[in-house]
């Protein structure tokens, strides 16, 4: 590299939205720093400034928008700004009349592209560079970098990217095109240098992990998978699995997380309703009679199993009747940690001709009470485990106080472990439970 790019080595990265965004950033850090450049926490420091971007849902864009329109208005004048992530690759027109001066864009799957996109702009056109190609399965080589995303003791471990579901109300098929399985071979060998790094959890994501393998030929692609990361990370306590689509949690998948200690018996399947005629308008599995004696299957196979689900309110035509089928469904399955949103509107999905005919004031209110009953659930079971010991993920202290998590909870999304006394982050620690909060729990060193 010649002396004058050598001067331009500092980058600063913001990285927005879910854990598959974190992996995808963190992977692009390892390539700068492969190249010399040096992360920066200001940035007034940089000379690189890079926003990896949520196109998911109108919040998160204008969130995105909102960073880079700042990081423009206060850039030096030899600064570079790029755009990286989901947000350019379906909104780049839109992006370039509201953030003047942006210099580069990155397409989501062409992260590994960075350094040849920065190479593109030091040559001076002033005009912004683009890399976002049309391929659908494009972005499999990956320069050999590490897929993991490591916050503390964990660690989230990209499995697969893009997806081939057809749900009405989501954009992601849109922005990332189709499933595209990475080789197992690769996220196996990924797995034992995470043991290697003393990663206590490796917590599996795609857009749906029970997918994984289905374009490689296998039909029990995740079971397999998890087979042989057990085998060659055999020292990591914890793998958790993220994001499964209902009706792909096979037998074979049960049967793996029943026979594999370290597999927790934790199951996260956004189910997204319960009415068998809104799941229809939203193209998802509609047959509840399988939630339910899956759900029942699991529950008698993995004692203590934990569940987390996902549901949308408002969806275009919920009535009232199909809204209060939700609140029952809730009622009965009694879901240990629940994520709720209203409906989002996004242009170009399929459910885009049934438009957004449901009141704002009649979603925010349908959302208080799924979120007041499914809090009343949490709370009882929570205080079932007073007086019960559980092992402990410990994350970090204060003033005396250690946090942690159970493996009932994963992390940034469920609850938390508060105990009295300090113990070392990134170890496991025995605890009594000795109270009990709506998300989280309190308790004692043993």
């Amino acid at each position: 590299m010649s002396p004058e790019k050598q001067a331009h080595k500092n980058y600063y990265l913001v990285s927005l939205g879910c854990a598959k965004n974190s992996v995808d950033s963190e992977s692009m850090s390892q390539i700068l720093n492969s190249a010399g450049f040096r992360a920066v926490d200001r940035a007034e420091r940089a000379d690189v400034l890079i926003v990896n971007t949520c196109g998911f849902i109108q919040p998160a864009r204008e969130e995105s928008i909102s960073i880079l329109q700042d990081l423009a208005e206060h850039r030096k004048k030899n600064q570079v700004l790029i755009a990286t992530g989901c947000l350019p690759q379906r909104n780049r027109e839109e992006l370039l009349q509201r953030v003047p001066g942006l210099n580069g864009i990155l397409s989501t799957r062409r992260w590994m592209d960075i350094l040849n996109l920065l190479d593109c702009i030091r040559q001076g056109d002033p005009s912004p560079r683009y890399d976002l190609p049309l391929i659908q399965t494009v972005g499999t080589d990956e320069h050999g970098v590490l897929r993991a995303a490591i916050q503390g003791a964990s660690a989230y471990l990209k499995i697969a990217d893009g997806c081939r579901r057809p749900c009405a109300f989501c954009s992601i098929p849109l922005i990332k095109g189709t499933a595209v399985s990475r080789p197992p071979e690769v996220i196996i060998s990924e797995a034992f240098r995470l043991q290697e790094k003393g990663i206590k959890e490796i917590i599996l994501i795609a857009q749906d992990t029970t997918d994984y393998g289905s374009d490689l030929g296998k039909k029990e692609g995740l079971a397999e998978l998890l087979e042989g990361i057990t085998r060659a990370a055999s020292s990591i306590p914890w793998i958790r699995i993220m994001y499964a689509y209902p009706g792909f949690v096979t037998e074979r998948l049960i049967e793996t997380i029943a026979t594999h200690p370290q597999i927790l018996p934790y199951l996260d399947i956004p189910l997204q309703h319960a009415d068998p005629s809104v799941l229809l308008r939203m193209r998802r599995p509609a047959n509840m009679e399988w939630v339910r004696s899956t759900l029942a299957k699991m529950r008698n196979s993995l004692p203590g199993l934990a569940i987390r689900s996902t549901f949308i309110v408002g969806y275009p035509g919920e009535t009232d009747k199909e809204f209060e089928t939700l609140l029952e469904f809730i009622q009965e399955i009694r879901f240990d940690h629940l994520g709720a949103f209203p409906f989002s509107f996004e242009p170009g999905t399929t459910s885009e001709p049934l438009g957004d005919p449901i009141p704002p004031e009649v979603k925010a209110e349908r959302l208080q009470r799924l979120m007041t009953l499914q809090e009343e659930i949490s709370l009882a079971n929570n205080q079932s485990f007073i007086g019960k010991s559980m092992d402990v993920l410990i994350e970090g202290q204060d003033n005396d106080i250690s946090i942690g998590r159970s493996y009932r909870d994963a992390p940034e999304i469920d609850g938390l472990v508060i105990l009295e006394g300090v113990a070392a982050t990134g170890t496991f620690v025995k605890a009594r439970i000795t109270g009990a909060m709506v998300h989280d729990l309190t308790g004692q060193l043993i």
